[in-house]
């Protein structure tokens, strides 16, 4: 299979009306009414439920996911999606207590399941991406609700939408993954 790619099914149980997604799609509603079902043919992709990468995000990596909804408890189905590009390097993000890179920092090169537990950090609010793509999770142990963290700063989750939530423990999406 030359490329990534993922396969959106209006109905459940890959039936119905599809969509092949090669890259990122801000919007599916042009190309369906509704999804609810995906086949990841290669490739892992983030999945969100509204337009322009926003709202409950869900990491696919290759498989078939015949009844995404009541798998991760979602009342609403894909709208957008982001293909995550394949990285072969090191990783590499710096974590902060408060907003705009205020408090305690701590840099990161590996997986962590707890930052309560390694660094004795009650909250995240901030965070530089140097190196590598990252997934962040609402609980420790992956648990919970997620955000995929490409190379980038940022400043406040609060400002992005994130103001309830904190995030606890983080891993790297790896190579072997795909």
């Amino acid at each position: 299979i030359l490329g990534r790619f993922i396969i959106f099914y209006e109905d459940r149980n890959f039936m119905g009306r599809h969509y092949e997604c090669m890259s990122d799609c801000a919007d599916m509603s042009s190309y369906m009414s509704r999804c609810h079902s995906c086949r990841v043919e290669s490739g892992c992709f983030m999945v969100y439920d509204r337009p322009n990468y926003m709202g409950n995000q869900y990491f696919f990596r290759r498989g078939e996911y015949g009844d995404y909804m009541s798998m991760m408890g979602w009342r609403d189905w894909i709208r957008s999606c982001r293909m995550i590009p394949m990285y072969r390097g090191s990783y590499r993000m710096r974590i902060y207590e408060r907003e705009n890179f205020g408090g305690q920092m701590y840099e990161m090169m590996d997986d962590c399941d707890s930052i309560m537990d390694r660094y004795r950090m009650s909250d995240c609010m901030s965070c530089h991406v140097m190196d590598g793509h990252w997934l962040m999770y609402e609980h420790p142990h992956y648990r919970g609700r997620m955000m995929y963290m490409r190379p980038g700063e940022y400043r406040s989750f609060r400002e992005m939408g994130y103001g309830g939530m904190r995030f606890m423990s983080m891993r790297r999406i790896m190579d072997s993954w795909y």
